[in-house]
């Protein structure tokens, strides 16, 4: 047994008593320091920074390199965190929303809610994650939740992973981290990631200026903090690289268009209500579909999938539905039983609101500099060259992000 695989299952041990999470790991081989750590905050917008709870994020920008990033459309959680390890926007990478349905994969649904399809590899081959080709070169990948790393993407999976439980807390997925990484330097994985999901699920359902929403905020910090401490007493010193996915509007009852006045219910199937919403006409109904669809009304836009605005890089995989409908941001196209949640994404990427996160900094990096704004596609060739790997065809490019390294 490794031991790298001997720390995890031993912290999986000492911890199961209280969430009882499940572990995974294959044997490969092993890989010099520094780790490279990525940590996404799922949610965060930029200007949470500005509410003066988050001293260990300000320390790290302030010490390292920080910038925004536009998301790619649509700018949800599974698509963009698959954009971020693979540089292919969503239309590119196959996952396209965070619920879809796929011809070629009959009698199952793409969801965060089923389990087998997460797990199933058919959805996520259309790319290769960074963790991939890493495992690949002999470099051990270990992930505490990204989306994509429960499958054997290409038959390998990571060395060590879990189970995405959102019952596990910040800081009891901190401590895998620190488990991982608490073996000798030669058998550490060289890549890492972790994931944060309380400041997304607060946002939506408390607002984003609400105290519930800047306690999560804080408490994620809190959790980074722990992740720096236990680093330093094991004398690691890490390249990290923090980001989000896309960030938070407002959002409410007041700004709601009802599906049944958008198109009859019966006459589509949806991928899932919200900002953003993909709709397939049954047999026989797409001229009526088209037709309601594409009558003029305030704050909601549709097209065909074929005729997307160009900038949205979106629209010819066979997943994206025949008709997609995109409302102003702040707005939700919801059933008329549904209510509005205080918070939302899955706006126009070049909405303000949908600007993501980006902070890096180790030794790696160079000290005090702000980038300007870049797409997220350029993150992984950044994140290729830190492993020294060789980036993979991409929409992305590491010229704008080059002046993040020293």
């Amino acid at each position: 047994m490794s031991m790298l695989r001997a720390a995890a299952l031993a912290l999986t041990l000492l911890l199961a008593a209280c969430v009882q999470p499940s572990q995974h790991v294959v044997s490969t081989a092993a890989v010099p320091a520094p780790p490279l750590i990525l940590i996404s905050i799922d949610g965060m917008r930029p200007d949470y920074l500005a509410r003066g709870v988050t001293p260990n994020l300000e320390s790290l920008a302030q010490g390292g390199v920080r910038a925004t990033m536009t998301p790619s459309f649509p700018t949800l959680t599974f698509p963009n965190h698959y954009t971020l390890v693979t540089g292919l926007r969503p239309d590119r990478n196959g996952i396209v929303f965070n619920n879809m349905e796929d011809a070629k994969i009959p009698g199952q649904k793409f969801g965060l809610s089923n389990k087998a399809a997460l797990a199933d590899s058919r959805w996520w081959d259309q790319a290769e994650p960074v963790w991939v080709t890493a495992e690949k070169a002999g470099i051990q990948s270990a992930t505490m939740y990204w989306p994509g790393s429960e499958a054997a993407i290409h038959g390998v999976r990571p060395t060590a992973w879990m189970p995405f439980d959102a019952k596990v807390s910040a800081n009891q997925r901190v401590d895998f981290v620190l488990g991982w990484l608490s073996g000798p330097a030669a058998n550490r994985p060289g890549f890492v990631t972790l994931y944060f999901d309380d400041v997304d699920h607060t946002s939506h359902q408390t607002g984003i200026t609400s105290p519930q929403t800047t306690d999560a905020i804080a408490s994620t910090d809190a959790a980074i903090g722990r992740l720096l401490g236990g680093l330093a007493a094991r004398g690691i010193t890490a390249n990290l690289v923090i980001v989000s996915d896309h960030g938070m509007a407002a959002s409410g009852p007041d700004k709601v268009i009802r599906l049944a006045d958008l198109v009859a219910p019966d006459s589509v199937r949806i991928n899932a209500t919200g900002p953003v919403v993909g709709f397939d006409p049954l047999p026989g109904r797409e001229a009526a579909v088209a037709k309601a669809l594409f009558t003029k009304r305030e704050h909601v836009e549709c097209w065909r999938k074929h005729d997307l605005p160009a900038r949205f890089h979106f629209g010819h995989n066979a997943r994206v539905p025949a008709f997609i409908c995109l409302v102003d941001p702040g707005w939700t196209i919801l059933t008329g039983t549904q209510t509005a949640l205080l918070g939302n994404h899955g706006y126009d990427p070049q909405a303000p609101d949908m600007r993501a996160l980006f902070i890096a900094n180790g030794p790696a990096f160079a000290v005090g500099r702000t980038l300007p704004v870049f797409d997220n596609v350029n993150l992984y060739p950044l994140l290729m060259k830190l492993l020294g790997l060789k980036p993979l065809a991409s929409d992305g490019s590491l010229k704008p992000v080059a002046a993040a390294l020293k």
